[in-house]
């Protein structure tokens, strides 16, 4: 089955100056992007990996060196890069103490990734990690019963309207939008038309959806 509405990932970055007033605002706008990507559960594993990746550049290349957030999908993996122009200060894991401060920032990118590296071009370096995702396809959803099922409705739902006013058998994401507001409205009036509180089931509904949200806000 087409994915209805499925989550167009596109890669995207952002220059900035590695100083550490910037970690806290570069988090915040991962957050958000993941959170708009329908990523909310690799949230605190990200944010944690890129703090570490910017710290590397501030203390081993130089606080004020300009560098470059880049983040995109590989295949289902999200994949996020670091870019500096010093190919020499190459980080690396160490053998360290519990007590040594040194080698402890990419012991813990190591540990929360799938996999990490250091890309060298002649310019700049890219230090990169990539997170395992519960996606089936760059452009799909997690595994949630819940998105499969409205899926499934958004699809049958689609499939009943007069030919000309169904979609393409792809919904694409403005379509499948419309045909979500669509149903929500029309189960409104099927609860009104059998005696209930429209405004009640919205409501309950509204506040189901925000306690699962909550689940992965960090």
């Amino acid at each position: 089955m087409d994915c209805g509405g499925c989550t167009h990932r596109r890669p995207w970055d952002l220059a900035f100056s590695a100083e550490p007033e910037e970690v806290a605002a570069l988090r915040r706008l991962l957050r958000t992007h993941l959170g708009l990507w329908g990523l909310p559960e690799l949230t605190e594993a990200a944010q944690l990996c890129l703090s570490e990746l910017v710290s590397n550049v501030i203390t081993h290349v130089g606080p004020g060196t300009p560098a470059t957030l880049a983040v995109s999908m590989s295949g289902t993996y999200l994949r996020i890069e670091v870019h500096d122009p010093d190919t020499r200060a190459l980080p690396c894991l160490i053998d360290s103490t519990d007590d040594a401060e040194a080698g402890r920032g990419m012991a813990i990118v190591s540990a929360m990734s799938e996999r990490w590296g250091v890309q060298l071009l002649p310019d700049r370096k890219i230090t990169w990690v990539e997170l395992a995702s519960e996606l089936t396809e760059a452009n799909g959803h997690i595994k949630d019963i819940r998105v499969s099922r409205a899926t499934s409705c958004l699809h049958l739902y689609n499939a009943g309207l007069p030919a000309h006013l169904q979609g393409s058998t792809k919904l694409s994401v403005i379509s499948a939008r419309e045909t979500a507001i669509d149903i929500i409205a029309d189960l409104l009036h099927w609860l009104r038309a059998h005696g209930h509180d429209a405004d009640d089931a919205l409501d309950r509904a509204q506040m189901r959806f925000e306690a699962d949200a909550r689940r992965f806000v960090r």
